[in-house]
């Protein structure tokens, strides 16, 4: 059980606890520790007065804990969602062990769990890093860069990015120094710009030639790639990202922890996704 269904699942037994209990067994709670007080205080000549409900244990506890869940599971499915970065993929952008948060509302409100569309908001860009369903292992989420809207047609070839006949403008901009690990250093370093999209650095491994092609995206599809070109499992090898699967828009990084390389990176803290350079 993913922990998204089992935040819904809570929230909901949490909420229908206390709401049962409201509405069945607090009133007849109270009725009988009325009538008790009041047997009490006619035995002992005196006005029975109120006494204190002392709910259950279960109750209590769903009580206190079902306004926390509904609040964290509002924020998380509609509003920002926490996630961590696994992987090289998308260096030098994101490093493993950036903890980013991502926007929900961007592309739409979506109910959790199923991913339904509810409410229509917004549709991605060209230049989107965005967090989407793994669509060969639904239950894995990926992050990459969307290169490809739908219509488009993106050709792969000999290093450089085509998006409907054109080049994409590429500035090679040197040698990249690598992560705290000296993870990819001496891979090329570059400013790529695509179509309406903007500037964003990528990595190429010049003496590695990986997923060349040309494909066109289909309606409903998203054709992705990861700014660490050479080093990127993405639709180049196993295709389009269909609408419904996607999450949300990478937004901000919020910190970065990597017990590998040596902990906590304040450097990184609050950079904007958007604006984010090597190191």
């Amino acid at each position: 059980m993913d922990f998204e269904l089992l935040l819904v699942v809570a929230t909901f037994v949490s909420g229908l606890i206390w709401l049962i209990d409201r509405l069945a067994f607090r009133p007849r709670r109270r009725a009988r520790l009325a009538a008790e007080a009041q047997q009490l205080g006619a035995e002992a000549g005196i006005e029975g007065g109120a006494t204190k409900d002392h709910e259950p244990l279960l109750v209590d506890y769903a009580k206190s804990f079902f306004p926390i869940l509904l609040a964290v599971l509002v924020i998380r499915s509609f509003l920002f969602e926490p996630f961590r970065i696994p992987s090289g993929s998308m260096m030098p952008t994101l490093l493993v062990g950036d903890f980013i948060l991502v926007n929900k509302f961007t592309y739409g409100l979506r109910l959790p769990v199923v991913n339904t569309k509810i409410v229509p908001i917004d549709e991605p860009d060209r230049g989107d890093v965005t967090v989407f369903r793994y669509p060969e292992q639904p239950e894995v989420d990926y992050i990459k860069r969307i290169v490809g809207l739908p219509g488009d047609t993106v050709r792969v070839d000999d290093q450089r990015l085509w998006i409907n006949g054109e080049p994409v403008p590429l500035e090679t901009t040197g040698r990249y120094e690598g992560d705290a690990n000296l993870k990819h250093a001496g891979l090329t370093t570059a400013i790529e710009t695509l179509p309406d999209g903007g500037p964003h650095q990528i990595l190429m491994d010049t003496d590695r030639r990986l997923g060349e092609g040309q494909w066109t995206v289909p309606e409903g599809h998203y054709f992705v790639m990861g700014d660490n070109r050479n080093h990127s499992n993405d639709s180049r090898f196993w295709g389009f990202v269909p609408e419904s699967n996607l999450v949300g828009k990478a937004v901000m990084i919020w910190l970065h922890w990597n017990w590998q390389d040596g902990g906590f990176d304040t450097g990184r803290i609050g950079r904007s996704i958007d604006t984010v350079d090597a190191d």
